[in-house]
């Protein structure tokens, strides 16, 4: 039997930006088939979906530290 209060000691020490990542690259990826069929392609369509996710998220936390920052 797994001890639950064990699984929830180990999973309050990773950061929740460390769940964005995998879920970043999972969707690049599915967005990137619906677009195109060949495996080439749908690598290259995934990669700049993920740069333009990830910069997005950038510039989010970046209006937010500022904001935290100035009050």
């Amino acid at each position: 039997m797994i001890d639950l209060s064990l699984l929830f000691a180990l999973t309050g020490s990773v950061p929740n930006l460390y769940y964005a990542a995998p879920l970043v690259v999972v969707i690049s990826l599915v967005y990137g088939a619906t677009r195109h069929e060949h495996p080439a392609e749908i690598i290259k369509h995934s990669l700049r979906s993920i740069i333009w996710v990830v910069g997005f998220m950038a510039v989010i936390m970046a209006v937010i530290w500022v904001a935290g920052v100035m009050i």
